[in-house]
């Protein structure tokens, strides 16, 4: 590198300028000589300009042409040396893969024609052929492009140039220019102070707007951001955080609990994944409460006329991934019944379902899910609590719609306008939970639960413009995206 910098600074030195540095040095790499100018004019010995503009370069193809005459060219060539015409079948055995290139284009120009199965010439005795594809190939070898841009569009189409950029300089002397490059102190060592030779030393200056190293290390993905940003949501409500790291649910937690009858479509193999070890989970301990949830099914309890089918005790104690983390939230609530008060709660963990897989659904995904336990609540209150929590969120224009859930009623589905899509999108869902289910546990008659859940996906896909889910998590994901990605701020541009 310092060989170059001195060939340039002895250039400047003769010349004064460097108007074209692919002119005056066309044998060094552009990056390269680039990193020399750099150098140079990091000591202020040089200043120089970056010219851009494009060019075409000629393929191994075209530089063939330009050496030896077109395939087209060459072809009459032969077919003129053949007094009888030249046999098709000939052609490919001095011409090659480029047969059949230049038969068409020969044909093209009318220089040949077909005699049986020979090629003859078409052309006068005394007519004078012009190879205009190796003229022109010459011409952008030289000059890097047609001033015809029809000419240049057929070559183009022909696969024989190529567009490229090229970078240039130019170069003048800057206020420290010199034939010879000083070579500058970094840093003081204890040898210089002992001798003293720091006093007569040129030091680097420090140059305080260069951009420091990145530093290797880990990131949090996107969803983990965004999970926090949730958390955060929750706990300055007043919110308590349930133990979620249990995948694998009974039936009984996981349906039968929440009051969703044991022939709902959700507990088909379709929907549901069910495991082959173990088989079978635990029934409850409490004998009376697996009673009730047993009678809330088969005869009605607490109200309710139930279901009115035979509840299986060995369907229920099917093991399955669980499908919602409102399995946790039922445990919960069991535990609640113990001793009755009003209670928050929130869990954001891995659910399972049996999905194809595409742009927006996998098999595996994170719920966000909220209980709110107090007395003598109302759908009112539903509706202001689901108001203030998605405000946090920045969604402040909400619209809810009546639904059907099988452990909750009244139930509502959780609409926002999207700004961006310019239509209203589902964000969640939520209900009170359902008597059969709270009055089988024991909780008190005037106890009320609001639940409410959304996807973990759904607003970190919004939030970093992901439109294909795969991007976001499996292992299609990008680790740049994951390691450039800023932290959420939910409150700020999501909708």
């Amino acid at each position: 590198m310092s060989d170059l910098q001195l060939t340039i600074l002895k250039t400047l030195g003769e010349k004064g300028t460097i108007a074209d540095s692919s002119a005056e040095f066309p044998e060094i790499n552009p990056l390269t000589f680039q990193s020399a100018l750099n150098s140079l004019a990091s000591k202020s010995m040089i200043e120089y300009k970056t010219h851009e503009s494009e060019k075409y370069l000629l393929n191994d193809e075209a530089q063939d042409i330009v050496a030896n005459g077109s395939h087209e060219y060459r072809l009459l060539n032969k077919v003129l040396e053949s007094l009888e015409g030249l046999k098709i079948s000939e052609v490919d055995s001095f011409m090659g893969k480029n047969g059949k290139v230049a038969q068409g284009r020969a044909f093209k120009n009318g220089w040949i024609g077909k005699d049986g199965d020979k090629l003859v010439t078409k052309l006068d005795k005394d007519a004078t052929v012009k190879d205009s594809t190796a003229e022109q190939l010459k011409e952008i070898e030289k000059t890097g492009t047609l001033a015809n841009k029809k000419d240049l569009t057929e070559l183009k189409k022909r696969k024989l140039i190529t567009l490229t950029k090229v970078f240039t300089f130019s170069v003048t002397k800057g206020t420290e220019f010199a034939l010879e490059i000083k070579q500058l102190e970094t840093d003081i060592t204890s040898d210089m102070i002992t001798s003293g030779s720091w006093s007569k030393a040129e030091f680097k200056p420090y140059n305080f707007n260069s951009q420091g190293v990145i530093p290797q290390a880990g990131a949090l993905h996107p969803l983990n951001k965004v999970r926090e940003e949730f958390r955060q949501i929750f706990f300055s409500m007043g919110f308590s955080e349930m133990p979620s790291n249990q995948y694998v649910e009974s039936g009984f937690w996981n349906f039968d609990a929440l009051y969703v009858p044991q022939q709902h479509p959700a507990r088909d193999l379709q929907d549901t994944f069910y495991l082959k070890d173990p088989v079978a989970a635990k029934a409850p301990e409490d004998k009376e409460y697996w009673d009730n949830v047993k009678l809330a099914h088969e005869g009605g309890a607490f109200g309710s006329i139930g279901y009115r089918y035979p509840w299986k005790g060995e369907e229920s104690l099917r093991t399955v991934l669980r499908t919602h983390t409102t399995a946790i939230s039922a445990k919960m609530l069991k535990d609640l019944a113990k001793d009755p008060k009003p209670t928050r709660l929130f869990s954001i963990d891995r659910v399972f379902r049996n999905e194809a897989v595409d742009a927006t659904h996998l098999a595996e995904f994170h719920q966000v899910e909220g209980v709110f336990a107090d007395y003598n609540l109302t759908l009112g209150d539903l509706i202001g609590f689901m108001q203030q929590f998605f405000s946090k969120m920045g969604v402040h224009n909400c619209r809810f719609k009546p639904t059907y859930n099988p452990y909750t009623e009244p139930s509502l589905e959780i609409y926002a306008w999207h700004g961006g899509l310019a239509k209203w999108v589902e964000i969640g869902n939520s209900g009170m939970f359902r008597p059969e289910m709270l009055q089988a546990m024991g909780l008190p008659k005037d106890m009320r639960v609001l639940g409410w859940g959304l996807s973990l996906e759904r607003p970190t896909m919004i939030k970093y413009g992901v439109s294909n889910i795969r991007e976001l998590l499996g292992h299609k994901v990008d680790l740049d995206f994951i390691e450039s990605n800023p932290a959420a701020r939910l409150d700020q541009d999501i909708f």
